[in-house]
C-alpha cells in the first residue's frame, strides 16, 4: 500500500468517526424542532473527551514506562466526560 492511499484511508477514518459522533449526539433533533445546534456541538466535544480518555487507557495497557500517568489521565478524562453528560442531560 503506497503512502497516498494510506493517508487517504487515515483521513477517511477520522471523517467517519466525526460523522458517527455527530449522529450519536442527536444531529437530526435540531433539524426537526428548529432549534440551535449548540447541544450537538457540545455533545460531539464531550464524546471526543471520552474518546481521548479511552485512548489514554489503551496506551496505559500497552505502555511500560508511563502506565500510571496514562491510567490517571485516562480515567480523569472519562470521568469528566461522564460528568458533562450528566450535566447536559439535567441530572446534576
Amino acid at each position: 500500500m503506497n503512502e497516498t492511499s494510506s493517508k487517504l484511508l487515515s483521513g477517511f477514518k477520522y471523517v467517519y468517526l466525526v460523522a458517527f459522533f455527530v449522529l450519536l449526539s442527536g444531529f437530526f433533533h435540531p433539524l426537526i424542532t428548529n432549534t440551535s445546534f449548540d447541544n450537538v456541538v457540545v455533545g460531539v466535544l464531550i464524546l471526543f473527551v471520552g474518546l481521548a480518555g479511552g485512548v489514554l487507557l489503551y496506551k496505559a495497557a500497552t505502555s511500560e514506562k508511563r502506565r500510571e500517568i496514562f491510567l490517571g489521565s485516562g480515567f480523569t478524562l472519562m470521568a469528566v466526560s461522564l460528568y458533562y453528560i450528566f450535566e447536559m442531560s439535567g441530572r446534576i
